[in-house]
C-alpha cells in the first residue's frame, strides 16, 4: 500500500472515531477547558508512527517536511512539538496542527481502556475530574450500564490492520513525530511527489 493511501485509511479511522467522541461528548456531557492543553503538556506521551503518518504527509506536501525535521531533531525538552503555548512559561497552549493530530491525541480524555477484568475504565485528564466531578461521576455509572464510549484498543487495532509493523512499538511523541517524516521522505525519494493532496480529515 502506497504511503497516500495509508494516509487516506489513517484519516478514515479517524473520521470514525471523531463521530465516536462528538456522540459521547454529547451523551456524558464532559467537555475538555477551552484553551486547557494540559494533558499536551505531560513529558511522556508516547505514540506509533503510523498515526503520525498524516502529518509527516502533509508537511511533505507543503515542502516542510525537512524543516519540521530539523527542528524536530534539535528541539530541546521533552514537550509535544506542535503544542504552541499561549504565554511562554503559562501553562495554557494549543496544538499547532490540530488537524493531523496523533491518535493518542484524540482519544485522550474520551475514551476508556479495559481494566485486568475487562471493565471500562474511563481515561481523562484530572482536570475534567475536578471541575466536572458530577458529570464525570455520571459518565462512569452510563458507561458501566451500557453508554457507548471509545475504547483505546480497538482503535489502535483499527490503525494495525492498516500497517502492523508501523503500530508495532511506541515511541515518545516527537520521535514518533520524527521517524514518520523520515519514512514520507525516503518513500519520495525516488518516487514523484502526488500531484494532488488528499482531502485532509476534519
Amino acid at each position: 500500500m502506497s504511503i497516500a493511501k495509508k494516509v487516506k485509511a489513517v484519516e478514515k479511522v479517524y473520521q470514525l472515531l471523531d463521530q465516536e467522541i462528538a456522540q459521547f461528548r454529547n451523551n456524558s456531557g464532559l467537555s475538555c477547558i477551552a484553551g486547557c492543553g494540559a494533558c499536551c503538556q505531560k513529558a511522556d506521551i508516547e505514540a506509533t508512527i503510523l498515526e503520525f503518518l498524516p502529518f509527516a504527509y502533509y508537511s511533505f506536501m507543503q515542502d516542510k517536511a525537512l524543516e519540521t525535521l530539523e527542528k524536530l531533531k534539535n528541539q530541546p525538552g521533552s514537550l509535544c512539538h506542535l503544542l504552541k503555548m499561549a504565554v511562554v512559561g503559562g501553562n495554557s497552549g494549543l496544538c499547532h496542527d490540530y488537524v493531523n493530530r496523533g491518535l493518542i491525541c484524540r482519544l485522550f480524555g474520551y475514551a476508556a481502556a479495559r481494566d485486568k477484568y475487562g471493565n471500562l475504565r474511563l481515561v481523562t485528564c484530572s482536570k475534567i475530574k475536578e471541575n466536572q466531578a458530577s458529570l464525570y461521576a455520571e459518565s462512569i455509572e452510563k458507561i458501566k450500564a451500557g453508554m457507548e464510549v471509545p475504547v483505546m484498543s480497538q482503535h489502535y487495532s483499527k490503525l494495525s490492520s492498516i500497517d502492523a509493523e508501523l503500530t508495532r512499538k511506541f515511541y515518545p511523541i516527537n520521535v514518533a513525530m520524527e521517524k514518520a517524516l523520515e519514512l514520507v521522505l525516503h518513500y519520495y525519494a525516488y518516487r514523484p511527489k502526488p500531484r494532488k493532496r488528499l482531502k485532509i480529515a476534519g
